[in-house]
């Protein structure tokens, strides 16, 4: 599975920004695919997830309300849309699949040890 995420860019607090990963070679039945975000001198974590279907999703409580993910299967992408942006949203994003649980929640819980492919980040910068 390769897996490539665009979309960063520079915003003010406040802003909107829509993230993009583009798939290929994906031949499995079922999976989960997340974004995470990592941070200067921080560790990478969870932002949000969607199984297979994309009918289950599952949000990190700092982002919950403010970011959506959601899937074009015929464009093979999945998207973060990212509102009411905040510095402390700026991180460099990473989508990757999971391909063991296909559940949302599972990758929550396991978070970035528990995915199987990683894209490479793409950083979004908010100022205030």
């Amino acid at each position: 599975v390769q897996l490539q995420a665009s979309g960063g860019g520079l915003v003010q607090a406040g802003d909107s920004l829509r993230l993009a990963c583009q798939y290929s070679g994906l031949t499995f039945n079922s999976y989960a695919v997340g974004w995470f975000r990592q941070a200067p001198g921080k560790e990478r974590e969870f932002v949000a997830a969607a199984s297979w279907r994309g009918d289950s999703t599952d949000y990190s409580g700092s982002v919950k309300g403010r970011f959506t993910i959601y899937r074009d299967s015929v464009k093979s992408t999945v998207y973060l849309q990212m509102n009411h942006l905040e510095p402390e949203d700026t991180a460099v994003y990473y989508c990757a699949f999971e391909i063991s649980s296909a559940s949302a929640m599972i990758v929550r819980r396991r978070g970035a040890d528990g995915m199987d492919y990683w894209g490479k980040g793409t950083l979004v910068t908010v100022s205030s």
